[in-house]
């Protein structure tokens, strides 16, 4: 474990064993994610307190999670496919913003031997040194993102934006394709009926 204060190193653990395994991009979303949550001056929320925007769906949304207490199932877990490792951290307290962006480096972040061990794996030709090996450097990796500031890895912009609706609860409906329960406000008509947006996927298709 790296050198954290000791509340750290126990909120570190839990997103490895929320996500299950330390890697580096863990370590980037455990560092965005306690720089966030320190910029807007919120505990953990125990409903939506925080919403969490985030612009990758990689390992690193994990302790995203487990630090801020932002879930899909809350509604104040939200995810845009940006491809980018950046979170923003809203208070619906304070209405005070932050957004956190990993910094471009032109240096790879694995290393030559690093990178040959994952393309082997993903290959399925790795043997078991290969594959131990590996999580070495991996861990490693993870260690070394963990000891740096904040301000080291990332950009980190306070914001102001329009603060996201809360969850909806609305009823369902059933659907006039597959006959199953779904949001209301989810369902389109056409054809004369209204349609979920799988049975719809599946009349585009046809």
């Amino acid at each position: 474990m790296p050198n954290l204060p000791t509340e750290k190193q126990k909120l570190f653990q839990k997103c490895i064993e929320f996500h299950g395994h330390l890697c580096p991009g863990l370590a980037f979303g455990f560092q965005a994610a306690m720089a966030g949550m320190d910029f807007i001056s919120e505990a953990r929320a125990l409903d939506e307190e925080i919403v969490a925007i985030v612009e990758t769906d990689a390992c690193g949304t994990d302790a995203i999670q487990v630090i801020t207490g932002c879930t899909f199932g809350k509604g104040n877990f939200i995810f845009k496919d940006y491809g980018k490792t950046a979170f923003t951290f809203i208070s619906r307290n304070s209405g005070k913003g932050v957004r956190i962006a990993k910094k471009y480096d032109p240096e790879p972040l694995l290393g030559a031997r690093h990178q040959e061990l994952t393309q082997l794996i993903r290959e399925n030709k790795a043997d078991k040194t290969d594959h131990e090996e590996f999580w070495d450097l991996h861990r490693a990796k993870a260690m070394q993102i963990l000891e740096q500031a904040p301000e080291q890895l990332f950009t980190i912009t306070g914001i102001t934006v329009a603060m996201p609706p809360k969850a909806k609860i609305e009823p369902s409906h059933p659907c006039d394709g597959c006959k199953e329960p779904t949001m209301a406000s989810k369902l389109t008509q056409a054809d004369g009926g209204l349609f979920c947006q799988g049975c719809m996927a599946g009349m585009k298709l046809q």
